[in-house]
């Protein structure tokens, strides 16, 4: 294939959610597949925001009971779930552990798109995935978010400047309502170019061929 030239970019919107499980696995999905493609493709990923549980309070519930009455599932299904969602993890590199509590990730989503100001919306992603995902931590603490954001290597003080003063809220509020509009309502949905959806969690060969078609059109239409 023509790579894409140099100064023209793939633009990848990443609609997800840190409590959304199957957002973990598309987006390790799609950086095997980045690493595939590696000099033929360039892209630039955007962390956009999206809430499986807007209403949820602060003290969150447990998450058999939440799925039971969400999705009508039985403790078995969940259980079965799990053991799937486990291997399709590990199959891109991504280890879940326990999570038997879910909460409001709305703040998370504030701390993301502060991220994304400083160019650490990727490293803060796989932080807050990791905190929740493998060890069941809550993304709605300001500790949690916090060390999260130090270990992304962000600036922690600002960080919890930005938590405490509910900075950024209506800019993800907009962003929300910016992609439901569009017709997002499941994650995670991967918008290439503002025109080409992909959705769900996929393997890497589906971003990897997806992505391929896309650079070529692209490649293309710039000739």
């Amino acid at each position: 294939m023509t790579p894409v030239r140099a100064g023209t970019p793939l633009r990848i919107d990443f609609v997800s959610d840190v409590a959304c499980p199957w957002c973990a696995v598309g987006l390790h999905a799609l950086e095997r597949a980045l690493e595939r493609l590696d000099g033929e493709v360039q892209v630039e990923l955007h962390f956009q925001p999206f809430e499986l549980n807007p209403d949820m309070p602060p003290e969150g519930a447990d998450a058999g009971v939440y799925l039971s009455r969400k999705y009508g599932t039985t403790p078995q299904q969940q259980s079965a779930a799990r053991q799937r969602i486990r291997a399709r993890g590990a199959d891109v590199g991504f280890e879940f552990g326990e999570r038997r509590h879910v909460w409001n990730t709305f703040d998370a989503h504030r701390l993301l798109y502060w991220a994304g100001l400083h160019a650490g919306q990727r490293a803060l992603k796989h932080a807050l995935l990791s905190a929740y995902h493998t060890r069941g931590e809550n993304p709605a603490s300001r500790d949690v978010l916090v060390a999260a954001a130090a270990a992304a290597g962000l600036n922690a003080k600002e960080a919890s400047r930005v938590f405490d003063s509910g900075a950024f809220g209506p800019e993800v509020r907009e962003r929300e309502r910016h992609w439901q509009e569009l017709g997002i309502h499941a994650v995670p949905a991967v918008i290439i170019d503002e025109k080409h959806l992909i959705a769900g969690g996929q393997p890497p060969e589906v971003f990897e061929q997806a992505l391929r078609q896309i650079a070529a059109l692209r490649a293309r239409d710039e000739a």
